[in-house]
């Protein structure tokens, strides 16, 4: 059996503000994959974080792709910006919009990659009808809106079950995990199923970017 690559994607929600053209150099060279980027609007999620402003200035620092969750209600108007602002993949949650798949074709009118994000609590039968449609399916492991959560084990099953419907359909369909993920998790997140882990605290509080990532992504 050939053992799959598992990408890291460090989520800027984590890194120190007032430096982040620094932290994005630091990330350029270290083994993360992409950079994740968490967008909050205060009213689907009750926090405020990136607009697209943000997003331009800091895309020159960074050599890798910028990974953009969106968690933002209504969606559909905001991706363009988005997009523009130098998003490469671009994740929405299927309760911020009224049609998921309007959604997809506004994003791949954009020429990015599609991702959308699954709570916690949010059934996976949502998103089946259009899963060859999806680039990649991002597995809530806390529930949005906040950094440093703890780690939430019960969605392990929901993503061991989308990972046996992706094989069974033979997509290419990429399994993100967002949400506390760390040393004594990435394990159990990996063997349910996970082509993708996002990480925040655990890179961005350590003294070396790099030895993070790659134990993260050796179990």
């Amino acid at each position: 059996m050939v053992h799959k690559k598992i990408k890291v994607s460090p989520s800027i929600l984590s890194a120190d503000f007032s430096k982040l053209s620094w932290e994005l150099e630091r990330l350029n060279h270290s083994d993360a994959d992409m950079v994740h980027v968490d967008v909050m609007d205060g009213h689907f999620v009750p926090n405020l974080t990136f607009g697209p402003p943000l997003i331009k200035s800091i895309r020159k620092y960074s050599k890798l792709p910028f990974d953009v969750h969106l968690m933002i209600s209504p969606v559909e108007i905001y991706i363009k910006n988005y997009a523009d602002a130098g998003a490469d993949i671009i994740s929405f949650h299927p309760e911020a919009t009224h049609n998921i798949e309007k959604t997809i074709k506004v994003i791949k009118d954009c020429k990015k990659k599609v991702g959308v994000a699954i709570n916690p609590k949010t059934s996976l039968n949502t998103i089946l009808p259009v899963l060859n449609q999806i680039d990649q399916v991002i597995i809530m492991s806390v529930n949005p809106g906040f950094a440093g959560q703890k780690f939430m084990p019960e969605v392990l099953p929901k993503m061991s079950e989308l990972r046996k419907i992706i094989n069974e359909k033979k997509l290419k369909t990429e399994i993100e995990i967002d949400g506390g993920i760390d040393f004594d998790n990435a394990r159990d997140a990996i063997q349910a199923g996970a082509d993708i882990l996002v990480s925040g605290t655990t890179i961005f509080n350590s003294s070396n970017f790099n030895d993070s990532i790659k134990k993260l992504s050796s179990f």
